[in-house]
Parts: C-alpha cells; sequence; structure tokens
C-alpha cells in the first residue's frame, strides 16, 4: 500500500533551506524510491497550532517501509542536519490509496 509523507516547514531563510536541505532531499528521495507530490509555500491554517504560513511537503512512497528506510537513513541523517536552525518541521507518515472523493 502506498504510504505518504507529508511535511508543514515553519522556514526561517527560504533561500538557504531550498538550496541546501530542498537540494540534498530531493536527490535522497528520488534515490529512495519516493516522489513530490506537492512542495508548496503559504499554507493557509484553518484550525490547530501549527502551520500558518508553512510551506508543505507531500512525498508518496512505495509503502511505508520505502519511507521509513528514506527517514532513517544514514545519509537522510547528515542532510537533515542541513536544515538545522532554519525550519521548525511538523512530519507525518500515513499509509492509503488515494480516493477520488
Amino acid at each position: 500500500m502506498p504510504a505518504y509523507m507529508i511535511i508543514a516547514a515553519k522556514i526561517a531563510d527560504r533561500d538557504a533551506f531550498v538550496g541546501g536541505y530542498g537540494k540534498a532531499a530531493a536527490e535522497l528521495v528520488a534515490r529512495f524510491g519516493g516522489k513530490y507530490v506537492l512542495r508548496a509555500p503559504g499554507a493557509e491554517l484553518l484550525e490547530g497550532g501549527f502551520g500558518c504560513g508553512a510551506s508543505v511537503v507531500i512525498s508518496q512512497w512505495p509503502d511505508k517501509h520505502a519511507a521509513l528506510r528514506f527517514w532513517n537513513s544514514p545519509e537522510y541523517a547528515e542532510v537533515k542536519k542541513l536544515r538545522d536552525g532554519l525550519a521548525e518541521c511538523q512530519v507525518l507518515l500515513i499509509e492509503g490509496e488515494l480516493s477520488g472523493v
């Protein structure tokens, strides 16, 4: 079953974030079998305590295990350091089929 990683990020320095972390993470996502479904800034918070103005990234994975192999890999641990001090992130992973609803 496909899995989706959903990230909401409050980014302090967008150019540094995209040019460093964003570029390196995108290369790893592809290498580990994921693909981006959505990457966009400016989320509008309708309810809850996190996300107003955040950038949102949704990646699709063949299954939950593929996403976790990426997330827990030594390669991603190094890339993740590139966002230190640049972004506050909330990350969710969920399995499921996309519906036409």
